[in-house]
């Protein structure tokens, strides 16, 4: 599946960092991770802390199928407000995952500076009422966020005016948020485990899977020959291939980016990412070379040719939903992409074994907040293959589908 097309940021900004082998023989692994985008690269990291031998092998090069079109913003906010996940997971389960997600955040943060990933910022994150309609649920989420112990505030229409020089009838301001790049994170994980033993091969395909009672036997499209004990599958909406049965709706999100101002540009008074509650809902954030990234304007996805030929408009339509909040700050176009990705029915990822193929592990960070799913899966998956107990596992697991 073609995950991307356009000219996204940051594969423009960084190019190809690093290189990576090919795989070019047979080998055997105790754990092989398909997919190295941010997912593989999470999950690698955490199977190298338990000590776990491990190797990571994607078709592309390193990064290049959603990872490099990530806009990278780090919420514990899912696409599923509070409140809703409460009554579709129950409480326990619901708060729970928000609180994962904000552990990512941090967790994440410190994983940035262990790596020399320096692209890494703490934000905040202004989630505000698109229509008038939409401030009952917004009260609702606010109240759900404040009584379970998260950091917000609820601002009317004057606060949002005064700080952020707007106009919404509501919103939340979460203190918690992070902005960074997936693609260059992606790379400095698998950089520095590379030096802890980690094995990474890209422009290596697999081509057939069997699962057997004790292992998994890969080939690739090369011929070459791969045994694991346990793979771990981090391919990410391409995962509809492996899945008997359907677990997400694939969708497809348009981005563009301004070109640099002269100044550093940001929202409020101290910088915040900003998205509503629209269907499907507009997000932006700044970036460090004094850039704006806006993206929304979500399709269904029906095929990569469709989806690509609306980049351009869409373009348009974005820079225009940004003059109509910031008519004052200048907003030039200059590169535009568009991506796929998936959602699932509660808004929450895929995590764990799937008991159709034995000695299998699924990392699927699903929906808006795929990176910090993705930290929260690495620990998992790792945990469990060490023969830790987790009792958070369940809240993922392809039981509750």
């Amino acid at each position: 599946m073609i995950l991307k097309a356009g000219y996204p940021y940051s594969l423009v900004k960084n190019g190809l960092p690093f290189d990576y082998p090919k795989l070019e023989r047979d080998t055997r692994t105790d754990v092989l991770v398909m997919g190295g985008g941010i997912s593989g690269a999470l999950a690698a990291h955490y199977l190298i802390n338990e000590g776990i031998d491990c190797m990571v092998v994607d078709g592309r090069s390193i990064g290049l199928g959603s990872t490099c079109a990530s806009t990278s913003l780090l919420q514990y906010e899912i696409d599923t407000p509070l409140h809703q996940l409460i009554t579709m997971v129950g409480k326990e389960n619901a708060v729970a995952a928000y609180r994962l997600c904000a552990g990512a955040i941090t967790r994440l943060e410190a994983l940035a500076r262990q790596t020399g990933m320096k692209d890494f910022a703490f934000t905040r994150s202004l989630y505000y009422a698109a229509y008038k309609k939409d401030m009952p649920m917004l009260a609702k989420e606010f109240a759900s966020r404040k009584h379970y112990g998260f950091e917000v505030q609820e601002l009317g229409e004057s606060a949002i005016q005064k700080e952020f020089g707007f106009k919404a009838p509501a919103g939340i301001l979460s203190e918690l948020a992070a902005c960074t790049d997936a693609y260059l994170f992606t790379h400095r994980l698998l950089q520095y485990n590379r030096k802890r033993g980690l094995r990474v091969y890209d422009r290596t395909p697999v081509e057939s899977i069997k699962h057997h009672k004790r292992n998994v036997d890969l080939r690739t499209t090369d011929g070459r020959r791969i045994l694991a004990g346990k793979l771990v599958y981090a391919t990410g909406y391409e995962v509809v291939n492996f899945i008997s049965k359907p677990i997400v709706s694939l969708h497809s999100t348009y981005a563009s980016v301004s070109e640099s101002l002269s100044y550093q540009p940001h929202f409020g008074k101290k910088d915040t990412m900003i998205w509503n509650t629209a269907d499907p809902y507009l997000y932006m954030r700044t970036t460090p070379d004094r850039r704006i990234i806006i993206g929304g304007r979500d399709e269904e996805f029906f095929s990569p040719v469709k989806r690509d030929k609306l980049i351009q408009a869409k373009a348009k339509q974005l820079k225009n939903d940004f003059n109509k909040l910031f008519p004052g700050t200048p907003f030039t176009t200059e590169f535009s992409w568009t991506g796929t990705f998936g959602s699932t029915k509660d808004g929450l990822p895929y995590i764990g074994p799937y008991p159709k193929l034995p000695n299998s592990y699924f990392s699927l960070g699903f929906g808006g907040n795929g990176i910090t799913f993705s930290q929260v899966a690495g620990e998992i998956i790792a945990g469990l293959i060490k023969g830790k107990k987790n009792r958070q596992a369940g809240i993922f697991s392809f039981d509750r589908a």
